[in-house]
């Protein structure tokens, strides 16, 4: 058994994709139109047929509540593996990224938090090889 598909809940799917592709740079892999929605993931360029990460709308009424308590304490929605956690927090900066934590070791584990734009925490982490 393996993870096919994972997802995040997003405000608007157009400006996440945006987000997702432009800024941390995945490639788009669906996008099927669904009524007002669409069925869009997004996958990474080093493994396009990995695990696909649908970009799902929040309308959904628990959403809100869910994700308002996770950012409020701070705690991710998901987590990317990175290379190098220092580097990639310098590059999104660049960009104009928020981070709601800097690059910090934890145990064999460096990780960074960022705010996704769409309503999420998002966290990078470099494991050691």
């Amino acid at each position: 058994m393996r993870i096919n598909l994972t997802s995040v809940f997003v405000n608007d799917q157009e400006r996440a994709l945006r987000f997702y592709t432009d800024i941390l740079g995945f490639e788009k892999k669906h996008d099927v139109p669904l009524g007002e929605d669409r069925w869009l993931t997004v996958v990474s360029p080093k493994d396009p047929e990995g695990t696909n990460l649908l970009l799902e709308p929040s309308s959904h009424p628990a959403v809100k509540p869910f994700r308002e308590a996770l950012v409020a304490d701070g705690i991710p929605f998901a987590s990317f593996d990175v290379d190098d956690v220092k580097a990639e927090y310098d590059r999104l900066r660049g960009l104009g990224v928020r981070f709601t934590q800097e690059p910090v070791e934890m145990g064999p584990v460096v990780t960074a938090v960022l705010d996704d734009t769409c309503g999420n925490l998002i966290q990078i982490a470099q494991r050691p090889l």
